[in-house]
């Protein structure tokens, strides 16, 4: 429903880190090369699920027309939610 971006490297079977860090490496000589300036930025959304609003995620995959069906499910596994601990 929502298609991963080429880059994406988490929740897929690939060799992500090594590959990424080649990539930023030439990146990197290539700016040099070129005298180029280059910014560059490192994201670490760990648990970004756990910290957005739900309401948001709902909203984003009506956007993105995912099958309202899909909506439905996902929008109910966060009602009623309780943590029990025996």
């Amino acid at each position: 429903a929502c298609p991963i971006n080429p880059r994406q490297r988490g929740f897929i079977w690939a060799s992500g880190c090594s590959e990424n860090l080649k990539l930023l490496q030439l990146v990197v000589k290539c700016a040099k090369w070129e005298h180029c300036e280059l910014g560059v930025v490192f994201v670490d959304i760990a648990k970004a699920f756990n910290t957005i609003c739900h309401q948001h995620i709902i909203n984003s995959l009506s956007q993105r027309g995912v099958d309202p069906h899909i909506i439905q499910l996902v929008s109910d596994t966060y009602k009623n939610i309780t943590t029990y601990l025996d």
